[in-house]
C-alpha cells in the first residue's frame, strides 16, 4: 500500500489540524488519540504516512464521523516523534538481511534490522524487542534496532519478559542500582530512633498472603484504661533509606510501581530493600511511619497521631490463619483478642462507609496456579473474606486520615482521586435494567444520590441472572482512579480526602506522601505543586502500564491453559457485545473468548447498540448481556492472547 499520497483539502469541508498519538490495528488503520477530543480520529491504512502505534503525529481531520464511529476521519501529515516503546517479534535472518517478524494485534508490518548490529546471542527463531527508528520513503519495511534478546519462543521466561518488553518495563535492576541498595546499612542506631514513638513492646502483627515476601504494613493493638483502643497502622519507612535523587530513588521513580505478573513480581525497589530492610518481618526492629488512633470499640475516632515509629512485629499471619481466628470466634491468645476486636471495629467502619455511599462491586477475582516451570495448572476464584476486609478498612482509614491532615494545612499534596461516573453510561444501565422491570433513572448530578441508587439497584438484582451484566455496565461507567495534587475526593470510596500512604515498598506515590508528611510535620515550606503534579501524572501512567502488563500475562496463561481444550464444550455467559461478535465467559473459570457473529449458522445476527442486544434478522432470536450460552473452543492464539469460541446452538 502507498504511504506517499498527497494531502489535500476538499472545498467546503471544515478541516482542522491536531497533534495526537496513534494506535494501529492489524489491518494497518490508525486511531489517533487527541487530548482535546473525546473520540479518536480514524485514519485509513493508505493515509498513515508511515505512522505506527505509539508515534506522535500531526493529523488533519475533517468534521463529521467516520464509518468506524470515530470523531472524524483524517490523514497523517507528519510523524513528529517515533515511539520509544519496543515491539516484540521473532528474529529471522536470511543472508545479509534480517527482519523481526510481527504477530502483534497493533503492528501489521515486519521490521528490518541491520545484521551487523545484531548482538551475538540474537539467533533466528528467538523472540526480540525492537524499536522503530525510521520508515524512509521507498523502503518496504520500517527500519529499527534491537533493544533486547528475550530468548527462545514458548519458554516461560521468554514470554513473560516479552510482555514486560512490550510495555517498556524492566525485568531486572542494573548493577549500579542493586549495588547502591546493597550498600545501605541494616544497623538501627540511636540516631535512627530520634523522634520516633517506640512501639516495640506493644503487640504488633502483620497479615499478608501466604507467599508474600514484602510486608509493608503492620497493626499494633492495645487496650487503654478508659476502655478505648489504641490501634496503630505502621508502614515501612522507605523514605528513611531511599533519599530523593539518589540512584535507587531515580529508578523507583521511573518504574512508579511494582508489576505483578502471573508467576512473578517485578519489584519497584531492589530485593535488599523490598524483602529485607524495609519488610516488617517478625522478631526484627523495623523503622516505620504510622497513623495511630485512639478509638472506641465501635470504631469512633477519639484522637489520631501521625509520625515516625519503631516496631518489632510479634506475629506474621497469613489471611487464612486470621480468617480461622475470626470464624472460631473464641481464642485465648493476645493475638486472637486483637484480631476479633479489630474485626468488629473494621465491620463498623465498613458499614459506615457503605452507608455514606461507597460503591460495592463483587466481580470475582480469578487466580491462575502455575507449576515451577510456569505452566498453568488450574484457574480458580479468589474469595475475599473478613480477614481481607479487616486489613483493607484500617489501610483505608490511615490513607484517609493522612490526606485530611495535610489538606487542613492547606499544603500541596499527592491525592488518590476518583471522579463521579459518566451519567450517559449510567443511563445505558438504567435502560438495560428497565428490560428486567427495574425502574431506576440516573439523572442527578449529585454523586451521593447516584451512588445510593446504584447500590440499591445492584442489591435488588443480587443472585438474579441480570445481576452480572448490570454490574459490568456499572463498572464501565466508572471513572479511572488516578493521582493528582488537586483534591476532588474519591467517589468510589465515598471519601472527601484520600491518598496512598500504606504501600511505599511497591508504589512511588506512597513514598512521595511520606516525604511530604515529613516536610510538613517538621514545619517545612509548601512543596512545588507543578513538580508534584508532573510526578502524579507519571505515576498514573505507570500504574496503567503495569495493570495492562499484568492483564496480558493473565490472558497469556489463560490461553495456554485452554490449548488442550480445543473442541471441548463449556457453559458460559455473554460478557460483552460488539458489532462483530459476542464475548463469552465460560464457567467456572471466567475465561473469556469471542464468538464471531459471522460464525453463528442459525441466522444473520446484527448488533443493536441502542438496546445492547444481538438480534437475528430472520428468526428475531435475541442475545443479551448475561444470557447463558454453550460454546465450543474453536482456536487458541498464544501470540495475540486470544480465544475463539463458536456457539453451540440447539438442533
Amino acid at each position: 500500500m502507498s504511504r506517499n499520497n498527497k494531502s489535500g483539502k476538499q472545498r467546503g469541508t471544515k478541516v482542522k489540524e491536531y497533534v495526537g498519538v496513534g494506535q494501529m490495528t492489524r489491518d494497518g488503520s490508525l486511531f489517533v488519540t487527541v487530548e482535546e477530543l473525546e473520540d479518536d480520529i480514524y485514519v485509513r491504512p493508505a493515509k498513515t504516512r508511515g505512522a505506527l502505534s505509539g508515534d506522535t503525529v500531526r493529523i488533519m481531520a475533517k468534521a463529521g464521523r467516520s464509518r468506524q464511529g470515530a470523531h472524524a476521519e483524517g490523514e497523517v501529515l507528519a510523524v513528529l516523534e517515533r515511539s520509544k516503546k519496543p515491539f516484540v517479534g521473532v528474529l529471522h535472518r536470511m543472508g545479509s538481511k534480517a527482519w523481526v517478524l510481527m504477530q502483534s494485534k497493533n503492528m501489521p508490518y515486519d521490521i528490518e534490522v541491520a545484521v551487523d548490529a545484531l548482538p551475538q546471542e540474537a539467533q533466528s527463531g528467538y523472540k526480540v524487542a525492537v524499536v522503530v527508528d525510521d520508515w524512509p520513503r521507498g523502503y518496504e519495511y520500517p527500519q529499527g534496532h534491537l533493544t533486547d534478546v528475550l530468548g527462545p519462543m514458548g519458554k516461560n521466561d521468554t514470554e513473560m519478559h516479552a510482555i514486560l518488553a512490550e510495555y517498556g518495563l524492566p525485568y531486572k535492576f542494573e548493577k549500579e542500582v542493586a549495588d547502591a541498595a546493597d550498600a545501605i546499612s541494616e544497623t538501627i542506631g540511636p540516631k535512627d530512633l530520634e523522634g520516633r514513638r517506640d512501639f516495640r513492646k506493644t503487640m504488633t502483627f502483620t497479615i499478608d498472603p501466604t507467599d508474600a515476601k514484602d510486608f509493608d504494613d503492620a497493626l499494633s493493638f492495645r487496650r487503654l484504661e478508659d476502655g478505648n483502643l489504641e490501634v496503630g497502622v505502621h508502614i515501612a519507612d522507605v523514605s528513611w533509606y531511599v533519599k530523593p535523587g539518589d540512584v535507587v530513588d531515580k529508578e523507583a521513580q521511573e518504574r512508579g510501581t511494582s508489576v505483578y505478573l502471573v508467576d512473578r513480581t517485578v519489584p519497584m525497589l531492589p530485593e535488599k530493600l523490598s524483602n529485607k530492610l524495609c519488610s516488617l518481618r517478625p522478631g526484627e526492629d523495623k523503622l516505620t511511619y504510622a497513623a495511630v488512633f485512639n478509638m472506641t470499640p465501635r470504631g469512633k475516632i477519639v484522637d489520631s497521631w501521625i509520625g515516625r515509629t519503631v516496631i518489632n512485629s510479634d506475629y506474621r499471619l497469613d489471611y487464612e490463619a486470621a480468617q480461622a481466628i475470626i470464624e472460631d470466634g473464641k481464642g485465648t491468645r493476645d493475638i486472637d483478642d486483637a484480631i476479633l476486636t479489630l474485626w468488629k471495629v473494621a465491620s463498623a467502619l465498613r458499614q459506615k462507609r457503605f452507608k455514606a455511599g461507597a460503591i460495592s462491586f463483587e466481580r470475582p477475582e480469578m487466580k491462575v496456579e502455575c507449576d515451577s516451570e510456569g505452566r498453568p495448572l488450574d484457574v480458580h476464584q479468589h474469595i475475599s473474606k473478613e480477614a481481607n476486609w479487616l486489613i483493607e478498612e484500617f489501610m483505608l482509614l490511615a490513607n484517609r486520615t493522612v490526606a485530611e491532615f495535610v489538606t487542613k494545612k492547606g499544603k500541596t499534596f499527592v491525592y488518590r482521586v476518583h471522579d463521579t461516573p459518566n451519567l450517559e453510561k449510567l443511563g445505558l444501565l438504567g435502560k438495560f435494567a428497565g428490560h428486567f422491570g427495574y425502574k431506576t433513572k440516573f439523572d442527578s448530578a449529585d454523586g451521593h444520590k447516584v451512588a445510593h441508587k446504584l447500590n440499591d439497584l445492584l442489591s435488588q438484582a443480587k443472585d438474579k441472572p441480570e445481576f452480572y451484566p448490570m454490574e459490568m455496565i456499572a463498572l464501565r461507567s466508572m471513572a479511572k482512579a488516578s493521582y493528582s495534587t488537586d483534591n476532588i475526593g474519591h467517589y468510589g470510596l465515598a471519601f472527601d480526602f484520600y491518598t496512598h500512604f500504606t504501600s511505599p515498598i511497591r508504589r512511588y506515590p506512597d513514598l512521595m506522601v511520606h516525604r511530604l508528611l515529613s516536610r510538613y510535620l517538621s514545619g517545612g515550606s509548601n512543596a512545588d505543586k507543578n513538580y508534584y503534579e508532573g510526578q502524579c501524572k507519571h505515576a498514573s501512567e505507570r500504574e496503567v502500564i503495569a495493570a495492562n502488563a499484568e492483564r496480558d500475562s493473565i490472558k497469556y496463561k489463560l490461553v495456554e491453559f485452554m490449548q488442550d481444550k480445543v473442541n471441548q464444550e463449556f457453559d458460559g455467559r455473554i460478557s460483552g457485545l460488539t458489532e462483530w461478535g459476542m464475548y463469552v465467559e465460560i464457567e467456572p473459570t471466567k475465561i473469556e473468548g469471542m464468538v464471531a457473529l459471522r460464525t453463528i449458522r442459525s441466522d444473520f445476527f446484527e448488533y443493536d447498540e441502542a438496546r445492547y442486544i444481538i438480534r437475528g434478522r430472520r428468526k428475531r432470536k435475541i442475545y443479551r448481556l448475561g444470557d447463558p450460552v454453550r460454546i465450543r473452543v474453536k482456536d487458541t492464539n498464544l501470540e495475540q492472547r486470544l480465544l475463539d469460541f463458536e456457539l453451540v446452538e440447539p438442533r
